[in-house]
């Protein structure tokens, strides 16, 4: 069996942190280099139970800072790479665009480049794996599903700016034969997200019985994904992907903002009754947002069929998990929230 010395950016983010979770114990992995610059969303906390492991390594390293990312990759001989970091929230990306691009899309070249440089063109056994949205295909209508031909339209800077990055790394590989594949994922909820995002807002709201802003008329539409389960398609495709090709990685569960939201408070009301029930009067429409998109749905039959990989779990089970992990873990909540 090839070892490889793995190089995840962005690992003590949300997606991150549970992909280290579940890859560090893959026999493949000698070493997993963790480069994050612990911007808001990064934490260590996230990964205190794996901070010891042998095999595991935290790089305090900035993506922006092409010269640190190339010395990264050169001094722990990366073979391979899976490439999460990026600033990923669209309402900060509306209001301050700035670091959307310098990261997303700046910081990607820095990393490609490294990899090129350091892999001089020795491609058998390396891997460049870029993690990317179902955003960048813009929005959809009624019906239809986004596929890996799906024309991109990005309607927002960061959807723009994820949409720059996969076309850096498509081109790396038709122009130099960097060996990368890339995925496009629906949204992702589970443990560890920071609370900015719709999931977790609505629990930390739910908790002090505050209003629950949900944007517009509730109707956006959204494919969601349990973490764990894209995770798992990560490292599916990061071995077994072909390279040059793109796979979208999508739950197909579609569902409306504003029925996971009186999902999310009914749930609540039954396993949290101290809170006193009834939290549905607690959810209050607010102005949409410039530029939201409708509606999002993946069609991931290309990975299915390719690699056999489907979600495990349901979304049922999935956000009652995830719910109950927010109710039991606010000192983690409070923590991150501390160095926003």
């Amino acid at each position: 069996m090839t070892t490889m010395n793995l190089l995840v950016t962005g690992g003590a983010g949300f997606i991150g942190s549970n992909l280290v979770r579940h890859i560090i114990n893959q026999p493949a992995i000698a070493r997993l280099v963790n480069l994050d610059c612990l911007t808001y969303a990064g934490h260590p906390e996230n990964l205190e139970d794996i901070a010891s492991h042998p095999k595991y390594l935290f790089a305090p390293i900035d993506l922006r800072d092409k010269a640190a990312v190339l010395r990264t990759v050169k001094e722990h001989q990366i073979t391979h790479v899976l490439h999460l970091a990026a600033e990923s929230h669209v309402d900060r990306s509306i209001t301050g665009p700035d670091d959307f691009i310098h990261t997303n899309v700046v910081g990607t070249f820095n990393l490609l480049e490294a990899c090129r440089s350091c892999w001089a063109g020795q491609w058998e056994g390396k891997r460049f794996h870029h993690v990317s949205t179902d955003e960048v295909y813009g929005s959809l209508g009624a019906t239809g599903y986004f596929t890996e031909t799906t024309p991109y339209a990005p309607n927002s800077p960061y959807s723009a700016s994820k949409a720059s990055s996969d076309l850096l790394v498509r081109a790396y590989f038709h122009t130099y034969g960097l060996p990368a594949v890339i995925t496009n994922c629906s949204n992702n909820y589970g443990p560890y997200q920071f609370p900015e995002k719709l999931i977790p807002v609505v629990i930390q709201k739910l908790l002090a019985r505050q209003p629950i802003p949900v944007y517009g008329d509730g109707m956006n539409v959204r494919d969601w994904l349990y973490v764990r389960d894209h995770a798992e398609a990560l490292w599916q495709v990061l071995n077994r992907g072909r390279l040059g090709e793109t796979y979208n990685i999508g739950g197909n569960n579609e569902w409306a903002n504003i029925k996971i939201v009186e999902l999310m408070c009914d749930l609540a009301d039954e396993l949290a009754p101290q809170l006193g029930g009834q939290s549905r009067r607690l959810i209050t429409f607010v102005k949409d947002r410039p530029g939201h998109d409708r509606r999002y749905a993946i069609d991931a039959a290309k990975i299915r069929e390719e690699l056999g990989w489907t979600p495990a779990w349901t979304f049922e089970q999935g956000i009652r998990e995830t719910v109950q992990w927010y109710l039991s873990n606010q000192v983690w909540v409070g923590q991150v929230l501390a160095k926003k």
